[in-house]
């Protein structure tokens, strides 16, 4: 079974699309941590997730990180999906453990990831995003994938790149996701699989296993988007998108009337994210995948192995999470030879 770990603060609205398209594009079982269940409109989710029965839900707020709540967004991600890891590292049904971001969906091929060499214990799912206009409305259904140089150099000579790069095409991320079979020792970061010490390993690629990202549907999502990273805490981003955070902190932060503060993050969202759908789609370089069709009927887990794993979290709500932080590094931790062990072992340690 394929199972995904994301730690998510969001609407009802979009939770609940995120559940339903991943599920019915490949996903079989969903483990959400919810990062702030005390936000607007939180509770509501949490009593639709804990009620899903391919959704484990878990609360992640204060209370969840026994008084050592780590500031970053990405430092929590990260440990959530490597304690879920943990959590399902001897559950024999949990072949594949992705970490995915709530606005994002896993559509790949089931017999593709089936066909992953034995010996091979980790799987790359490439980026396709989708396209951002400022009123849209209805499900996305347009993709841009990474592109060739040939075609970089056309859209930069047209005019609609600032540089002939797939990072200056895709307003997200270019570095897709990564997933990793569950006891294998293997850790995820954002996107890549890397050992306990934090080294990259090899990974089976194809590019009928993908992840579709919504970066910014519209310039309505991208306001809503960037209003909760700004507020949800530091977080690591590209370098190309240090100006745009900037601008958007320092807009955010400022005192002047909604209708004002909503112009300028419009011009914001046209000036850095909205893209020249009619050129792209014209050329060819869209893909069409409607999530909404997905055929997928996911698996359920086991009733026992599902008591066995609120039991387990419940074991470890009030145990310190930061060693299961995982950064790419030399530093190895201390080897333990149980789930037990190693859950205690993990969580007694910190790193920077």
């Amino acid at each position: 079974m394929l199972v995904t770990a994301s730690t998510i603060l969001d609407t009802p609205a979009n939770v609940r699309r995120f559940v339903a398209d991943n599920l019915a594009m490949g996903v079989d079982h969903m483990v959400v941590f919810l990062d702030d269940p005390s936000a607007r409109d939180q509770d509501q989710i949490a009593d639709e997730l804990s009620r899903h029965r391919h959704v484990t839900y878990i609360p992640a707020g204060k209370g969840w990180w026994a008084g050592d709540r780590p500031q970053g967004l990405n430092v929590r991600q990260r440990i959530n999906a490597n304690l879920a890891l943990e959590l399902l590292a001897d559950m024999e049904w949990a072949e594949w453990v992705f970490h995915v971001d709530g606005d994002e969906v896993v559509a790949l091929d089931r017999e593709v990831l089936a066909s992953v060499p034995a010996g091979t214990d980790a799987a790359w799912l490439t980026p396709l995003e989708c396209v951002s206009r400022f009123g849209a409305t209805e499900r996305p259904t347009l993709y841009k994938r990474l592109l060739d140089d040939g075609d970089l150099n056309l859209l930069h000579t047209l005019g609609v790149l600032s540089r002939p790069t797939n990072r200056a095409y895709f307003h997200g991320h270019v570095l897709g996701k990564s997933g990793v079979r569950p006891g294998s020792g293997l850790r995820l970061t954002l996107h890549d699989a890397v050992t306990a010490s934090g080294d990259r390993v090899p990974r089976h690629e194809d590019t009928r296993l993908r992840v579709l990202h919504h970066d910014a549907v519209s310039g309505e999502e991208f306001v809503r988007k960037w209003t909760a990273i700004l507020a949800a805490g530091p977080a690591k981003f590209r370098k190309d998108r240090a100006p745009t955070v900037n601008a958007l902190r320092t807009l955010t932060g400022k005192n002047i009337p909604e209708p004002i503060a909503e112009k300028y993050l419009r011009r914001i969202y046209e000036a850095t994210t909205e893209d020249d759908v009619t050129t792209l789609h014209e050329l060819g370089l869209l893909e069409e995948v409607d999530p909404g069709l997905g055929t997928h009927v996911p698996r359920p887990i086991p009733d026992r192995d599902r008591a066995t794993l609120a039991e387990r979290i419940a074991e470890v709500r009030q145990v310190p999470k930061r060693g299961f932080h995982v950064v790419q590094g030399p530093r190895k931790p201390a080897r333990a030879t149980t789930r037990r062990q190693r859950l205690r072992g993990l969580a007694s340690r910190t790193r920077a």
